[in-house]
């Protein structure tokens, strides 16, 4: 694990850049997702369960002990982290006993040895089901935002009176918002929903230029998509397909209708679209504003312009070099810190 590995790769693209990576550690198990404590101190989630620290100095890697109540189960686990003013949110999927669980959001103190965490949001009802859980985690000022997954339950996104297949706005003691949806028009929805018709969103990050937090979303044999999270809007599933069909071959519905949310860009076939983050910083200096967004499926990182809602251009930066990637995160050295599916950390610099 302590082993540094250090390689140039070479990429023929419009920026004619040489990158260079650094293995940081080998080893982890499932990693899902990362958050900087500081300059030299990553915490990483790994899906069955545990939490790792891990010093980016000496290599050091601890076990942080804790009390969630994880149920892995195929997609489900523990899943998004973030660090912020010494508190630790998490999402994961909760067991709720009976072989049922929820996406739900923890907080704790932060303490490198060993954390105790309590809910400040759970996902209704519980479902059996390892599919779709979501999740990102995004702080906005005093508020909390949380993707959910539909759970494999497709219509079920349609029903506002249901937590799965949305986005959840809460305060970050979990409290309610006394400006969400709810309390703006649309009274049959749950407290807590800001936005409905989510499939599988596992990508989502606040900008630092607008203010506005973007996200990624799986769709079935195609239709992953990129795009915004807006109040009290409709992204459409399972009403909609975004260009994509059923994994019988099956129809699902057109790709885009009026009175519902449209998203920036649609990628068919599928890629498998993952983690993504809005660049800022110094190493990358060229791609300040740009999304920069992982897949699964063709292990790809990708740089997406965009103006407003509008999309320019997409670049494929590399592809196959780490296997499948599942975080992406921005050091304050400017900096790209990646999750590997083959339990890797690695640093992304010039």
């Amino acid at each position: 694990m302590k082993i540094i590995i250090i390689f140039l790769l070479i990429f023929s693209n419009a920026y004619a850049d040489n990158f260079k990576f650094e293995k940081i550690t080998t080893g982890l198990e499932k990693p899902w997702s990362l958050t900087f404590v500081d300059s030299s101190t990553i915490l990483i989630t790994e899906k069955p369960g545990f939490i790792k620290y891990i010093n980016l100095k000496n290599k050091k890697i601890i076990e942080i002990k804790h009390n969630l109540n994880v149920l892995e189960d195929y997609q489900g686990g523990l899943l998004d982290i973030i660090y912020r003013d010494n508190f630790v949110y998490v999402s994961y999927s909760e067991n709720r006993s009976n072989g049922k669980s929820s996406t739900s959001v923890a907080k704790a103190v932060y303490n490198d040895k060993e954390m105790a965490f309590e809910n400040i949001f759970r996902s209704e009802p519980p479902i059996n089901s390892g599919f779709h859980f979501g999740s990102r985690l995004v702080i906005k000022g005093k508020h909390i935002y949380a993707s959910l997954g539909e759970r494999g339950k497709g219509m079920i996104a349609q029903d506002p009176t249901n937590h799965p297949g949305s986005i959840i706005r809460i305060n970050l003691d979990g409290t309610i918002p006394k400006d969400n949806p709810r309390f703006k028009g649309k009274k049959n929805w749950l407290p807590e929903i800001f936005q409905i018709g989510l499939r599988n969103p596992q990508g989502m990050s606040l900008s630092p230029f607008d203010n506005k937090i973007y996200l990624t979303n799986h769709g079935a044999r195609g239709g992953d998509w990129f795009g915004t999270t807006n109040f009290g809007e409709n992204y459409g599933w399972k009403i909609l397909g975004w260009g994509g069909v059923n994994y019988s071959g099956t129809k699902i519905g057109p790709k885009w209708k009026p009175g519902f949310t449209k998203p920036i860009k649609y990628w068919v076939p599928s890629i498998a679209v993952s983690a993504m983050t809005i660049y800022k910083g110094k190493t990358f200096k060229e791609w300040n504003g740009d999304a920069l967004i992982t897949s699964l499926k063709d292990q790809s990182l990708r740089k997406i312009k965009f103006n407003k809602k509008k999309f320019l251009n997409e670049k494929i930066i590399f592809q196959g070099n780490i296997g499948r990637i599942r975080d992406i995160k921005i050091h304050d050295s400017g900096d790209l810190y990646l999750l590997s599916d083959r339990g890797e950390l690695w640093r992304m610099y010039k």
